[in-house]
């Protein structure tokens, strides 16, 4: 609890992964990769109680085995490539007993988070008073110089360029990374997205910000998770 406002912490997988598949519960530094999420959720002394939202038996018996809860299995149509994330936050309370003021969507495929990242989003959420908060990264490479490409191979810039040679003299840029969303439900409930009007951001640095989609992706996530491993304990909502 925040403030007064009670929040549910939402981990979603969904399984039949065609980029890896068996992603959610393959193995990272010796854990299931949905795991890592359970624990950064538990960890947190805002969160009032974790959840999953999977219709893949074995994701469930994952989460739960690392703590979470598993209350309901997720409909088959939300569980398949064009359901939306909104479509699963809205089913999962709509499913589960009680009511929650804040909820929080985490995503097995962002591991290295921290827990001090999911306090943060809440943090900048109550007190800006915004209706969401969602974690960000700097962009890796500025739109300033991407460039568009027609049928004949003619090249024109994106974005009219700006008096700006440098990268370093450019504005900064971010992407939303997937790791954290954190948003009000009664706003949720009657927009329909997490990013909306008077939202706000958590800037994340890109060595937490890796989002798992393919195998490259996930020897990456190794290479962070053995670097930040031996500096934490496992208990304590860092490096789970």
């Amino acid at each position: 609890m925040i403030d007064g406002l009670s929040v549910l912490a939402l981990i979603t997988a969904r399984g039949g992964s065609k980029g890896l598949p068996g992603k959610n519960v393959r193995p990272l530094a010796g854990r299931p990769l949905v795991a890592w999420s359970v624990a950064q959720a538990r960890a947190s002394a805002l969160v009032d109680r974790v959840v999953i939202s999977s219709d893949d038996p074995e994701i469930v018996q994952a989460a739960t085995a690392a703590g979470c809860e598993a209350p309901f299995i997720r409909p088959a149509e939300l569980a398949s490539d064009t359901a939306s994330s909104v479509e699963v936050a809205v089913h999962a309370l709509e499913a589960i007993d009680g009511a929650y003021d804040i909820l929080v969507l985490l995503q097995p495929t962002s591991p290295l988070r921290h827990t001090a990242d999911i306090d943060a989003c809440l943090r900048q959420l109550v007190d800006n008073r915004a209706p969401s908060c969602v974690s960000v990264c700097e962009a890796a490479k500025s739109p300033w110089w991407m460039l568009r490409m027609d049928e004949a191979g003619t090249l024109t810039r994106l974005l009219e360029p700006l008096d700006a040679s440098r990268r370093q003299d450019l504005p900064k840029v971010f992407v939303a990374n997937g790791a954290v969303y954190a948003v009000r439900v009664p706003w949720l409930l009657e927009q329909r997205k997490f990013l909306g009007e008077g939202s706000v951001g958590h800037v994340m640095p890109a060595e937490r910000s890796v989002d798992i989609d393919t195998a490259l992706d996930f020897r990456l996530a190794e290479l962070l998770a053995a670097e930040s491993l031996p500096k934490s304990s496992g208990n304590d909502g860092e490096s789970p």
